[in-house]
């Protein structure tokens, strides 16, 4: 890509979902796609039933494969260490959003993609289940920039198709009369989130 066509065409950000993917298999599919660099956004990027993702393992086994890791989850993570951000035990995304924490980390994603080719990483196969998607992405795209879902098969899904079938799945018309395009998008989103979002677990 030129100098010239970096500045005219927005960064495209990736997402992948490692699922109970082996490390080689979410290796490959990383490397179908040239990803360069990922960004890990899991709060708590360790797990005992799949070791391999723990943070420690994952990044080594990036950087054998030449691709660096880089830990967001403090600043993009969907487990707010902040109080103000939840409800009723709730994580709020509106209000995670509009955090100084998360407004960094997407200045950070920002920055990393217009350098390499960036992949957001979390545990959900599946976008729609994911805040990498109903969250992050959402807060990307209105910055300006391209996202691009990797799939559990290797295909890809733009985010505006990702946007689409949540749309189709929760029943809402694709146009309205009545509700711009917008605001159809918007109760989307908090719909999904309100179904996804962490909740801390009460005593």
């Amino acid at each position: 890509m030129t100098a010239r066509q970096t500045e005219t065409h927005p960064p495209v950000v990736y997402t992948v979902g490692h699922s109970s993917h082996p490390i080689e298999e979410l290796l490959n599919l990383l490397s179908q796609r040239g990803i360069t660099a990922v960004a890990d956004v899991r709060s708590h990027p360790y797990s005992r039933r799949y070791p391999q993702f723990r943070r420690e393992a994952l990044a080594d086994s990036l950087r054998r494969r030449g691709l660096d890791y880089l830990f967001l989850g403090r600043e993009l993570g969907a487990r707010s260490p902040d109080p103000s951000c939840y409800v009723d035990d709730q994580v709020q995304y509106d209000l995670l959003a509009k955090t100084e924490a998360f407004q960094r980390g997407l200045d950070r994603i920002g920055q990393e993609a217009r350098s390499r080719r960036l992949a957001l990483l979390c545990a959900e196969q599946e976008p729609l289940e994911c805040h990498r998607t109903v969250l992050v992405a959402r807060h990307l795209v209105v910055r300006g920039m391209e996202v691009r879902h990797i799939l559990a098969d290797g295909a890809l899904e733009p985010h505006e198709a990702t946007l689409d079938r949540l749309i189709r799945q929760l029943g809402l018309p694709q146009g309205d009369l009545f509700r711009s395009r917008q605001e159809i998008e918007a109760e989307a989103y908090a719909r999904q989130g309100r179904k996804i979002a962490y909740r801390r677990a009460t005593a």
